[in-house]
Formats: structure tokens, sequence, C-alpha cells
């Protein structure tokens, strides 16, 4: 047990599996009369003032106003009639115990009951209890459902699910319980902070959190805000030695209004750790006191936070922030999930998947560890933490460290360049950074932060490092190319905008890279955040690349199909009858036949010259061919076509035979003659491709 109070925020209703005690209440003056209740918690009978029905329900109306006998106490409690009993639920009668439970403390305020607390603070029944006193909460239970058994009052048990409320860190059941307590009246203090979200002062993302908001907003409960703890902020509460007077005040008082006495005793409750928390905007600025950073930093603009602590701590600073402030403590709130394990579980102590960040980064770095999670992930989304993501953003650090590396090793000077060099191959990359970065940041600015992660990556990953750099190489190995100092400064000024942009997400790796690849700026933390150039909109040239970049995908796809080793080059023929295609293929010549495996590029208008037997490739602007013979070795090729066609024959024979063999067929489980028969469709299908390639070859 906490053994102190909580309030309804931390705590957690999970259906659990109990019973119903039925029990019988003797009616006083009418001898063999028993009005029968039922209930989840008998150990609470000690403490019943009445029993109640719901005033329309025929069935008991001739008993309201009378007097039943409490089982095992010796106490007589009245019937009343309240319309808080569901006649439709259990018997229709309910025992009403106003120390322990909150909608029977209700109930009994509307009809003056006695409420007696028959628990101490360990869950245990106190002197109040009788003979069960000193007993823990269950024991007596057991106790009391055998005493009332024994008395014949016991009616049936039965089996019976039902909301528990728990203690959302501990777990323990909580046990409501009549306390004094301090408490914060919520009923106006809460509605600036409803009104501040209604009327868009405050905005929550995602906006689906509003409901959540409003649905605790508009059932909200007076604050308990008293602690039982050894440890936190005392209650600024102070009670007179003397005449018991209590005075609420920032310090102890001197001398009591009261009675004149000077000795004071201070509350040994603290507040209750979300109240100093909901204090938190402007406490830490300095507050009470007006100081510069109160003026500076209050109200702030953005809070980001844990979706399950909304209630807990962010409209408990909303609140505080218009109470005390007199205005917002932010302007809006990005909500983001909790990290579950891989199997959608939430991490805890208690079940041992709790992952140490410590460990993440001891093994793959700080910035493999904040990528993955913002990897894929959207505002109040759960994510589940898998090695191999954290992985893969190591893998993507790496990639970049190693292109920041290539350009370093192949840097020169370029302040002298003129734009005027830069190629199509170029002003693609250009174009391409240029829309990244008005996407990015436009994706930024809408804390989408998982879709503008996905499109660095991409862009950073394949179009800088497996495209554009690879496009570049030839010029860079070249030193009579006249635009080798272009690819250089193009290098260079991406490398530093992606770096920028990238940040964020990898603060170190970024830094590092930033301060060794330029000398203009001390620190990437303070340079200028990248914006859309005009000058940098080149559409033309981005169409031109794009062609290029389809044509090398589908001579790909052709070598992959024919298994041609990437050192195996062959003649690249280019046909187009459009000579605006054909000049883009022209110009593109250098990069072009390195990313296509190219022996040589030959653009031409049609297809002569072109042997027969050239492999083609189709692109939507133009027609690839390459020379069957310089992508294959025959007699390579031709052995190992017969090595395969003589192992296919062995599969068919062999599963020819078994499907052929009754016995097999008629034994064997389904699945297992299944999977054989999707074997023979296989190999059928391969020997097939195996044969017309023969003939292909064989002439």
């Amino acid at each position: 047990m906490c053994r102190t109070s909580i309030s309804d925020a931390e705590v957690e209703h999970e259906e659990q599996a109990g019973h119903f005690w039925h029990i019988n209440y003797p009616v006083v003056g009418e001898e063999g009369r028993f009005v029968e209740i039922a209930t989840t918690r008998p150990e609470t009978l000690l403490g019943d003032s009445a029993i109640a029905v719901h005033p329309d329900d025929a069935r008991y109306q001739d008993i309201v106003g009378k007097m039943v006998e409490l089982p095992l106490t010796g106490r007589k409690i009245p019937v009343i009639a309240d319309s808080y009993v569901d006649m439709e639920f259990g018997t229709g009668v309910v025992k009403i115990t106003p120390a322990h439970d909150p909608n029977d403390f209700a109930v009994g305020q509307r009809h003056n009951l006695p409420e007696i607390n028959i628990m101490n603070d360990d869950a245990t029944i106190n002197e109040l209890g009788g003979k069960y006193a000193g007993m823990d909460r269950y024991e007596a239970r057991a106790l009391i459902v055998k005493d009332l058994e024994e008395q014949g009052l016991l009616v049936k048990v039965e089996e019976h699910s039902h909301n528990v409320g728990t203690h959302d860190r501990c777990k323990t059941t909580v046990e409501p319980m009549i306390k004094k307590q301090w408490f914060v009246r919520m009923d106006e203090l809460i509605k600036p902070a409803v009104e501040g979200v209604k009327n868009g002062d405050i905005r929550l993302m995602p906006e689906r959190m509003e409901k959540t908001y409003f649905n605790w907003t508009d059932n909200i409960r007076d604050w308990c805000i008293s602690r039982q703890l050894w440890w936190g902020h005392r209650i600024p509460a102070y009670y007179c030695d003397e005449c018991g007077e209590i005075v609420v005040d920032k310090k102890m008082p001197e001398v009591c209004p009261k009675c004149g006495s000077r000795h004071f005793t201070q509350d040994e409750d603290t507040l209750d750790t979300w109240f100093s928390s909901a204090l938190w905007p402007f406490s830490t600025l300095g507050w009470p006191k007006k100081t510069e950073e109160l003026e500076y930093f209050y109200p702030t603009d953005v809070l980001v936070t844990g979706y399950d602590i909304i209630f807990f701590w962010v409209i408990r600073m909303i609140f505080s922030g218009y109470e005390q402030m007199g205005e917002k403590p932010f302007s809006k709130v990005l909500f983001h999930g909790l990290i579950r394990d891989s199997l959608g579980r939430k991490m805890s102590k208690s079940l041992g998947n709790g992952i140490d960040p410590l460990e993440v980064i001891e093994k793959y770095g700080a910035d493999a560890l904040r990528f993955t999670l913002v990897t894929g992930n959207a505002p109040g989304n759960d994510m589940r933490f898998y090695w191999e993501r954290v992985e893969a953003s190591r893998n993507f650090a790496n990639k970049v460290w190693n292109a920041s590396r290539f350009i370093m090793m192949n840097d020169m000077d370029v302040k002298s360049f003129d734009l005027a060099q830069l190629t199509d191959a170029d002003k693609w990359i250009l174009s391409r950074m240029n829309h990244i970065v008005a996407e990015v940041t436009e994706n930024m600015e809408k804390y989408e932060l998982g879709i503008a992660v996905s499109k660095l990556n991409d862009f950073i990953w394949e179009e800088f490092c497996d495209w554009y750099i690879e496009m570049v190489k030839p010029r860079l190995y070249n030193d009579e190319d006249k635009t080798k100092k272009a690819a250089v400064w193009t290098l260079k000024t991406v490398l530093i905008q992606s770096l920028k942009l990238l940040h964020p997400y990898m603060p170190f790796i970024t830094e590092e890279i930033f301060c060794n690849v330029q000398d203009e700026e001390e620190t990437i933390m303070r340079s200028d955040w990248p914006v859309f150039k005009e000058e940098y909109d080149f559409e033309e040239e981005e169409k031109h690349i794009e062609i290029i970049k389809e044509a090398v995908r589908a001579i790909r796809n052709v070598r992959a199909d024919m298994n041609v080793p990437p050192s195996r080059r062959a003649k690249v023929y280019v046909v187009s009858e459009d000579v605006l295609i054909r000049d883009i293929f022209e110009d593109g010549k250098v990069f072009f036949g390195t990313l296509a495996y190219a022996s040589e590029v030959v653009v031409q208008a049609d297809k002569d010259g072109i042997a027969e037997d050239a492999v083609s490739a189709m692109t939507s602007k133009a027609v690839i061919y390459m020379p069957f013979s310089e992508l294959v070795d025959l007699e390579k090729e031709i052995t190992r076509l017969r090595s395969e066609e003589t192992r296919l024959l062995g599969e068919l024979a062999r599963v020819n035979k078994m499907l052929g063999n009754e016995k097999f067929v008629s034994k064997a489980p389904a699945a297992k003659i299944e999977e054989e028969k999707a074997k023979l469709a296989k190999y059928t299908q391969m020997m097939e491709q195996v044969k017309e390639r023969l003939l292909q070859l064989v002439k």
C-alpha cells in the first residue's frame, strides 16, 4: 500500500475477475423477512450507514423508512429511497457506505448519514471493526464471508467481472476512504483552461487530443493536493498549538489571529508532486518576482510531452498559468506517443522489457537513437522499439559520414567558382535540394517530424549519395574536366544544406562534419536555416536527369534478370527520334555511361548498326539496346543453362514420382501434397524458361 491519498487522475480502472456476494439483511421487527443486497466488497459492510432502493421500485416501497439489522455488527441502519440506485442491476438494493465509496458519500450527504471509516491507512480493519480489527482487508473479507455463511445470511456467490481502481504506478488496488485532506476547488479554476483551448489560444496537436482534454475538464472534480509522503513541498498550513486555528500563508505566522499564541505546528502533509509541477512554466523563471527571464520566456511557444500525462501535468500547467500569471503558459502542445517494446507492451520493471537508452547510445550512438525515435513516428501515436531500426539509423549516419569524407577528400578551392559551369546533373541535385528544403521546413512547421525525417533520409541516401555522388565521380577523377570545380562546389553546397536540415535529428554528427567541411561559420547550431531559393529552381534540368535515371534503372533491371555482374561492361545504344532526348543523353554521356556499366554510349535516331541479338530495355522516352554477346559469355552461359536443365529434370522426375505414387497421395497430409504440387508448377516454369534461353543461344 502507498499509504497516501492520490488524485483521480492517478487511478486506472482495469477489469478484474471478482465475485458478487449476495447477503441477507434482516428487517427489524419482521421476523423471517430479509432484504437481499449484492456487493463486491463484503468487508465494507462493517461501515454501512444505510441500504438504499429506488423511489419508484414497487418491490421495496413498503420497507422505505424501516430499519434493517446490519449483519455481524448488531447495529441497526435505515432503508432509504434514492434515485442513485439502478433498479435493473443486481437485486435493486445497495448498501450505502459513505466512508468507503464516493457515490455512497454523495448519497450520505443527501440523507445526512453517518460516515464510518473502518480502515487504517495500511488497509487493515481499525478498532471500529470489532472482532475483525487488525486484519488485512482481504483476510477480513474471507472471515466475514465465512461468518455470514455460518449465520445463514450468505445467499449465494456469483462470478463477476468489474472495473477496479488501481494505482497507475504501483498497481495496488485503491481503497476509497474518507479522510481530511487539502483540496483545490476546481469549478472556477478550470474555466480559463477550457476557454483557452476552445478559442484556439492554446492548440493541441494532434487535434484529437482535444476530445480527451474536454472529457476530463467537463467532468472535473475538486483536486486533492495533499499527500502523506516523507518528501516534497510541505503544505503551507499552520496549526495554532493553543486553540487549533488553521492559518494558510507563505510563512509560519508569528501570532495566532484567534488566541494570540506564538506557537504553531506546520501540517506534515506534502503537496501533490503535480501541484508543484503545474507551476513549472513560471516558478522556474523567478516567479513570483517579475524577473527578466519571466518577462522574456513566459509564455513560451511549444510544449512537447507524452499524451499519458495530459491530465497530470498539461491541463494543470494551463489552469495554473491562467490563475497565477493571467495568461496561457504556452501556445501549442505537441503530444508524442509512448515507446513500447517490440511486442507492443508498455515498458516496465515488472516485465523486464525496458530499454536503457545509455545501452543503445553505447552501441549505436545518440544520433542513431534520436533518429530512430522520430523515424516513422506521428504525433500522439505509440511506436515499437526494434534494435534493427536503431541499426538502420546507425547505417544512415555512416552513409552521411562516408559521403562527407569523400567530399572532403576531393575538396578544392571553389571561391572563384562560376555558376555558368553547372551541368544538368548539378542543377538537378540543387533543384531537388531546394524542394526538400521547402518541404521539410513546411513539415516541421506543421510538427510532422516523422514525415520530414523520411524525406530527408530518402534525399540524402538515395538522391545525393546513391545518384549524384556517383554521377560526379568521373568529373572528380578527371583533372582536365572544366566542370570539376562546379561538381565540388555543388557537392559541398548540398552537403552543408543537408546537414542543417538533419541537425535537429542528428545533432552530434552534423556538428562534427559541419565544422570540418567549411570554415565560414563556427558552429552549425547558430547557422541560418536553409530557405527555398528561386535561383536553384531548375525544373527543366530535373526532368532531363529523371529521364536518364529511368534509363539507368531499365538497364540495371535487364542486367539483373540476366545475372550480368556489374564488372561486365557492354556497349549501350540509346535510340530516340526526339532530338531533345538525344541531346539530353549526349550531355549526360559521362555519368550515364558510369551508372549504366557501359563500355561505350552511342546515341542515335534509329536502330541502324545495332546487332539483331541485342537486348532491349524500354523507357518512356527512348529504347536502350545492348549487344547480347557483350552482356553474356555465350559458352559459360550455355554450360550454366545445361547444368540447370539437368538439375530441373531430376527435380521434376522426383516430384512426378511422388505425386504418381498412390500410397503417398492417399496417406500424406494435404499440406504436403499441396507443397509438392507447388514445386511441380515452379520447376515446370523454370524448365520452360531454361529451354527458351537455350533456343536463343544455340543456333
